[in-house]
Order: C-alpha cells, then sequence, then structure tokens
C-alpha cells in the first residue's frame, strides 16, 4: 500500500512538473509563452486568421488607394450635425462640421445608415458595448463579461484579408485610449467590445495600440534615421530564430493533447504563423522606409495633441505604403473623458445625457467639435501630400468618420453620424449630402470594399445589399 502511494505520489508530481514545463514551448536556447490549456486555467480561443485571396487596393492610376475607419465617441447632437439647409449638392454645413468647409468638396455627409444590431432586445442594457460592438461588423454582439465574446469579422479586417499581402501590414488599428481585452464595462458586456474597433474573427479583437513610439518603431524601426531599417531588420531576424527553434516543440506537444486542447493550440499556432508570414512579407519587401523624422518620444500629456500625432502616424503608414487598411478608435464609446483643452471640465460620457439641458448639449457640442477640428486636420495634411500618380493622397483615399451612437442622450442607432472622405481613386463622387433613407450601414462598408478590390464577399452582419454609387 505505501509502495501504491509512494507511486501515485511520483507520477502525480511528474504529471505537475509536466504542465509546468509545458507552459512554455521550447527550443535550443529559445521559449516562447504558451497559451493556457484547460489543464491549466481557462483560456479565451483564438481564430485562425483567413489567407489573402485576391489583389487589389489600386486606384486606375496604379496608386494605392487606402482605406481608414476612424471613430469617435458617444454620437453628437443632431442638430449640430446635420445640415442645416440644402439639398443633396447645395448644402450648408451645420457648426460641427464647420472645420471641413475647405474640404466640403471632398466629403460626403451619409444619411440614414443604421446599426440596428446595436438597439436594446431581449439582452437589455448596454448600448456603449453594442454602439462600437457593432460599428464594422454589423451584427449582435454577444452579452458576456467572461472570455467568451462573440462578435463578427469586422469590415477592415476582410479588406486586410484580401490586399493586406501587398504591404507590409496587412492593417493597421491606432487608439488613444487604453487596451482592454476582458472585463465587464457596460452593463454586463465585456470591455473588449468598447475598446476594440478591429474584429479578425468573431472571437479575435485585433488589440490598437496607444503609443506613437511603439507604432512608429513597428513601421519603422528603432533609432536615429539612417539605423532605423537595420536595427528593425535585426529584429525581425531574432523573431524568426525564435519561431524556427519553439515551432518543432509546439508540434510535437499537439500530438499529445486532447481534442479540444489541439483545437486552442491550433489556433494559437495560427497566430504564431501570421508573426512568421508578417515577417516573410517584410523581408520580401525589402529594407523598410526611413522617416527623415525624429521617433516620436511616447504619448503626449495633451489629448489634442495626442491625436493629431496618431493621426500622422496613420498618414505616414499610409504614405510609406505600410499598409493600406486603418481603424482609429479616438475613445472608447462611453468614455467619460474631460476635455481641459477646451474648458470642459465635466465627463464626456455624464455630459451626453443631457436631458436637453442647455448648457450640456452646449459642451457636447463643444467636445463633437473638438474632434472634427482634429479630423479636419487630418484630411488637410491628406489633401497637401502628393500620391505617386500626382493626385493628393486624399483623392486616393476612402476615410469614414462615424461613432455608432447617434443621438447619445437617447442611443439610439438609426441615421448614425457617418462622413465618407475622399475620392476613392476617382470612383467616389464626394461633395454631397446623401440620403439613403434607412439602410444598413454595411451596405456602405460592402460598397468600399469593392473598390479596395475585395470579391467573393457578399453580405457582411446586417447587409441587404451594397452601395455602389457612392
Amino acid at each position: 500500500m505505501k509502495k501504491q502511494n509512494a507511486f501515485d505520489q511520483e507520477k502525480t508530481a511528474q504529471h505537475f512538473a509536466s504542465l509546468s514545463r509545458r507552459r512554455f514551448l521550447r527550443g535550443l536556447g529559445a521559449c516562447m509563452a504558451l497559451p493556457a490549456l484547460e489543464s491549466l486555467r481557462p483560456f479565451d480561443a483564438f481564430a485562425a486568421t483567413a489567407a489573402p485571396t485576391a489583389n487589389g487596393a489600386v486606384t486606375a492610376s496604379g496608386a494605392p488607394l487606402r482605406t481608414a475607419f476612424i471613430y469617435f465617441p458617444n454620437g453628437s447632437i443632431p442638430g449640430e450635425w446635420w445640415p442645416a439647409k440644402g439639398d443633396e449638392k447645395d448644402f450648408e454645413l451645420n457648426n460641427t462640421m464647420r472645420p471641413l468647409e475647405k474640404l466640403r468638396d471632398k466629403i460626403q455627409i451619409m444619411g440614414g445608415l443604421d446599426q440596428v444590431n446595436a438597439t436594446p432586445g431581449s439582452d437589455g442594457a448596454g448600448d456603449h458595448a453594442r454602439a462600437s460592438g457593432t460599428f464594422l461588423t454589423g451584427v449582435r454582439v454577444k452579452k458576456t463579461a467572461g472570455s467568451d465574446i462573440h462578435a463578427g469579422i469586422s469590415i477592415d479586417q476582410v479588406m486586410a484579408n484580401h490586399i493586406g499581402h501587398l504591404t507590409r501590414f496587412p492593417s493597421l488599428e491606432l487608439t488613444c485610449d487604453a487596451v482592454r481585452k476582458s472585463g465587464n464595462c457596460d452593463s454586463g458586456y465585456s470591455c473588449a467590445y468598447q475598446y476594440n474597433l478591429a474584429w479578425r474573427s468573431p472571437t479575435t479583437p485585433v488589440a490598437p495600440e496607444p503609443n506613437p513610439r511603439l507604432l512608429f518603431e513597428r513601421l519603422f524601426g528603432a533609432g536615429r534615421p539612417g539605423e532605423r531599417a537595420e536595427s528593425l531588420k535585426r529584429r525581425q531576424e531574432q523573431q524568426q530564430s525564435i519561431l524556427d527553434f519553439v515551432l518543432d516543440d509546439a508540434r510535437s506537444l499537439q500530438r499529445t493533447l486532447a481534442a479540444r486542447d489541439k483545437e486552442k493550440l491550433d489556433q494559437y499556432l495560427s497566430s504564431v504563423r501570421e508573426i512568421e508570414s508578417r515577417i516573410q512579407r517584410a523581408e520580401r519587401f525589402g529594407a523598410a522606409p526611413d522617416p527623415a523624422i525624429a521617433t516620436p518620444s511616447g504619448i503626449p500629456a495633451g489629448y489634442e495633441e495626442y491625436i493629431q500625432l496618431m493621426y500622422d502616424m496613420m498618414l505616414l503608414a499610409f504614405q510609406t505604403d505600410s499598409t493600406r487598411v486603418a481603424t482609429f478608435l479616438l475613445a472608447n464609446e462611453g468614455s467619460n473623458r474631460s476635455f481641459s483643452e477646451i474648458g470642459i471640465a465635466e465627463g464626456h460620457h455624464y455630459l451626453t445625457h443631457h436631458q436637453n439641458k442647455t448648457d450640456m448639449v452646449e459642451k457636447v457640442a463643444q467636445i463633437d467639435l473638438f474632434y472634427m477640428k482634429q479630423f479636419a486636420r487630418f484630411l488637410e495634411k491628406l489633401e497637401q501630400t502628393k500620391d505617386a500618380d500626382g493626385n493628393s493622397m486624399l483623392h486616393n483615399s476612402m476615410i469614414v468618420y462615424g461613432s455608432g451612437n447617434a443621438d447619445g442622450n437617447r442611443h439610439t442607432h438609426v441615421n448614425l453620424p457617418i462622413l465618407l472622405a475622399g475620392g476613392g481613386g476617382g470612383t467616389l463622387n464626394p461633395g454631397r449630402f446623401v440620403k439613403f433613407g434607412s439602410k444598413p450601414a454595411c451596405n456602405l462598408f460592402l460598397g468600399m470594399a469593392d473598390r479596395m478590390g475585395v470579391k467573393g464577399v457578399e453580405r457582411l452582419g446586417d447587409s441587404t445589399g451594397r452601395v455602389t454609387s457612392i
């Protein structure tokens, strides 16, 4: 009996030692953290990324065609957003859009676009989480604060899966907010829905980068101008060697796992293979571009400077053709940030529940105007930057600016405040106030995907067709 107990204890010790060892994938002088499997602790499942399947994302002139989706939180003051008067071509910009006056022939104001899957239903409260989780996916996100999040693939990632192989980075994700993938943020909804715009799969949000320095170094390498390309190459080579060493151990481990854990590990290896493909893509494109500007020092103290710097990083990524698809979450949906830059001490979210009190409405309108001024500055820079074909970069872009909440006071999700800026390489018809009546916003996104060269995508979320005449 004592021998049996000793034998059992030894087997148990060996078992836990094995589990502990297997927290890492190992190779000769290298190791990589292993995702937690069920035998160790709960794990958020990740799905594999679809492979690129088509060429595209170029204009008729051969210049790159870029697309960005920029999200501002908490909706707008409708009476300050929509044109005060006029028709499709002859309209008067209202107060919130006044900063775009010089660019009115470069924008389209898109009225009557909805995301009805963000509206309340049997899942009750949680409009902020649904607003941003639905904005680029068109699906009704699962109400959960746990690891079993479920949304849908977002339109930016649909584009990236088809044309991302043409650039160093399939897509870029930016934010001027925190990065969160878990926790309860809105009435039982996971923070993942509010802090992520891009979704690689229904269970996998793509975390945005909040630090302009890290974003810059990811794009161009660390160090002084002239040194960055070599620094980036060394970093890529080091990462490649680690992957080479640990993949044999990963495959060996996979053969010993139960079906559920095997599936989870396979999903993890898919993300490892994605890193490999990024490195190989970088090698295929040769030396990284090296802008002759100083590396950003990090996150600026002032919010206005922070937003402008991130817009500049996006422009730089487009200008160097490092990517042709980007998302920018200015702040999480439901953000209660105050705005000392414009003398507003109260939180944004608090003010949006203004109950039509004049002073609160005016302050929200000032915040809307603040965000619009930063967007207008970005568009002006795109317009002033010449592209390879001699046109402006704004001409060769499609830039969506909008929110998944319409009226923040009432939490409505129809007739969303959405702008489309740029000429789409000559395929768009800007300078208009377009009234769609009541159509899914996803219909617009599919029309944009067509122009990006995306093939074979018939539906996105709740789409009922596609907008052809944009």
